[in-house]
């Protein structure tokens, strides 16, 4: 492997706020082992995802000790993970069960950056109750991140009734004319609940970090007022 295949953004975050998170997807064994190697020498923390369980065993016995890695949301991190603040303010909330490992990216991406949140799964408008029966729980945080796939109904139904900052991740759950996804994005950006912020299919780095971005200007301004 030439040192060019992989070139490091170690400036992104004084830039942005976020390391620079790695796509593990498609990277072989060598391209893996060589940015983790990287970071091990310049004491960098580092936040792998899509890492899925067969990468993540090809790597060598030191790179995989290094890693705290966790399969069903294909995440992994290297580095000691930061002090928690004490109190949630965000619910990362499923329709259903098979939206769970997107998820878990979402949950894990905040806790790399010291950020806790509550997981609600597997409560989608197919059995409404279950969504209503934990509304009031949803309602004690500032940011709802709701995962769907199939037609993502829970996000006009949860944006109807949640007053706070919604981001809706479209998930490829489902049968048929789902197209892997796109019905539930669709649904999404088509939703008649207002100001509903929708990523990318399955992309719960990218909803966890637009949480991130939220939760630091509220901080920010609260600062610049004190």
């Amino acid at each position: 492997m030439t040192t060019s295949e992989i070139v490091f953004d170690k400036d992104r975050s004084s830039r942005l706020g976020f390391d620079e998170a790695v796509f593990g997807a498609s990277k072989s064994p060598d391209q893996l082992e060589s940015i983790i190697q990287d970071a091990q020498a310049d004491r960098r923390r580092l936040l792998i995802t899509r890492l899925d369980k067969t990468q993540f065993e090809a790597l060598s016995d030191n790179c995989q000790h290094a890693l705290s890695y966790e399969p069903r949301s294909r995440t992994a991190v290297l580095g000691e993970p930061p002090t928690m603040d004490s109190i949630p303010r965000v619910a990362v909330v499923t329709a259903g069960t098979s939206d769970v490992p997107v998820a878990l990216e979402v949950s894990h991406t905040l806790r790399y950056y010291g950020e806790p949140c509550t997981e609600i799964f597997d409560v989608g408008v197919a059995g409404l109750w279950r969504l209503l029966d934990r509304l009031e729980d949803i309602k004690q945080h500032d940011i709802v991140v709701a995962v769907a796939g199939m037609e993502a109904a829970i996000v006009s139904v949860l944006g109807g009734l949640y007053p706070g900052l919604m981001i809706a991740v479209p998930t490829s759950i489902g049968y048929g004319v789902s197209h892997n996804g796109a019905a539930a994005l669709t649904g999404a950006l088509a939703s008649c609940a207002p100001g509903v912020v929708v990523v990318n299919i399955d992309n719960g780095y990218g909803a966890a970090c637009a949480a991130l971005r939220a939760l630091r200007a509220v901080r920010a301004k609260s600062s610049s007022d004190d």
